[in-house]
């Protein structure tokens, strides 16, 4: 285990920094495309299946405080092996409900789980990686969840052929095991130890958010506009696939291709921002988003929206890692994963409302609109970051 940043290397590190995070995706990625049908099975209404499907997002959102805590309290390691008990008990949950809350309940606690591994990981690479290889290392940790997410319908499809919709569940239940496994093989970080008793005291989170709120006002509003456009390209798809009239398996080969040209580019964009600075993705990635969203109600069939969607997974790709690296250039040094906490709330509404927000939209007025509507979103971030991002390619570390 590193102790210092000139002693990381990016591809020794891979499995300590970023295997939990891969695996937690995975796990994830199994069970999200069979809840809604889980729920409805349990005799749950449309809307109450949604409101379950979004139940994991609401579960990080309201643990990310809680969750830099336990971090700090014991060491990510731990906090880790405990989110990895804490979740196969939640898979537990959902494989024997009988009831539709009782499934509700399981998927809100992987949530809180959730929250736990990806501020444990991002916090471990803040101390661990070095300025220079900062962003790289983001953007993997970014990565390897979407790729774990892209996987795991995959798996989860495999396991429900042989065993029914229950399959899904209990290859998550294999792989959540897996992970609490590999969690607890990996050290914490020797850096945070602190000498001869001199640990300062940990920031209440509410002190932390008065001290440091010109830059979650600023930058933080900007990331979460990031969030929510993100969550936006999640849902806009289909609903435009199904209003121009294309099928569901034309939609899914539109949505997997885009998704297979977003993984291509997480690592180019991490070395960009490496090299050449926050803005010089952060700008071109947003202003691409932004553009994809305002010209989807120009698209009226399969070749022109895949266009579209191409030119989106561009966008996103090319974005990978920005809302965990300038997140992490932000930090002070004391009360770092505290603040890594609140900068989580602040994206996780983003990536909550997002959707909330294109779905009022299309009742106040159409589908269009609100598409272009919401890429004005991306817009809005471009212009945010193009006025309070710091200029050059190092990155801004906070000094206290």
């Amino acid at each position: 285990m590193p102790s210092s940043p000139e002693d990381f290397s990016l591809r020794r590190m891979a499995i300590p920094a970023f295997g939990p995070s891969l695996m937690f995706g995975l796990c994830e990625g199994t069970i999200l495309p069979v809840l809604a049908l889980s729920a409805r099975a349990l005799g749950a209404s449309l809307a109450a299946a949604g409101l379950i499907v979004a139940l994991i997002g609401l579960g990080s959102l309201l643990a990310n405080v809680p969750a830099a805590w336990l971090a700090t309290r014991f060491g990510e390691r731990r906090a880790m092996v405990g989110a990895a008990a804490f979740a196969l008990v939640a898979l537990v949950l959902c494989l024997v409900a009988r009831r539709a809350w009782v499934l509700g309940l399981g998927v809100f606690m992987v949530g809180l789980a959730r929250a736990v591994f990806m501020l444990a990981r991002q916090s471990f690479l803040v101390e661990a990686a070095p300025v220079h290889l900062r962003a790289r290392a983001m953007a993997l940790l970014g990565g390897v969840h979407r790729i774990g997410m892209f996987a795991g319908p995959f798996l989860g499809a495999a396991f429900i052929h042989g065993l029914g919709l229950s399959g899904a569940y209990w290859a998550a239940l294999i792989v959540m095991l897996a992970t609490g496994a590999l969690s607890l093989l990996v050290p914490d970080l020797q850096a945070r130890a602190q000498p001869d008793g001199a640990q300062q005291a940990v920031p209440a989170a509410w002190p932390m958010m008065r001290a440091h709120a010109p830059v979650l006002a600023t930058l933080g509003v900007a990331t979460s506009l990031v969030a929510a456009i993100r969550a936006c390209r999640q849902v806009v798809i289909p609903l435009w696939a199904s209003h121009i009239g294309l099928d569901a398996a034309t939609t899914s080969l539109i949505y997997g291709l885009m998704g297979a040209v977003d993984m291509l580019l997480f690592y180019p964009a991490g070395r960009v921002m490496d090299q050449r600075g926050r803005r010089a993705v952060a700008l071109p990635s947003m202003l691409i988003m932004g553009a994809s969203f305002c010209l989807m109600p120009l698209t009226s069939g399969f070749a022109s929206l895949l266009a579209v969607s191409l030119l989106m997974g561009v966008g996103n790709g090319m974005g990978a890692g920005i809302v965990l690296t300038i997140g992490a250039d932000a930090s002070p040094l004391k009360g770092r994963t505290q603040f890594l906490g609140l900068w989580r709330v602040i994206t996780d509404m983003g990536g909550g409302g997002g959707p909330l927000l294109l779905s009022l939209l299309t009742a106040l007025i159409t589908l269009a609109g609100g598409v272009v509507v919401t890429g004005g979103l991306g817009l809005t971030a471009a212009w945010m970051f193009w006025r309070w991002l710091p200029r050059g390619a190092a990155a801004v570390a906070r000094p206290s």
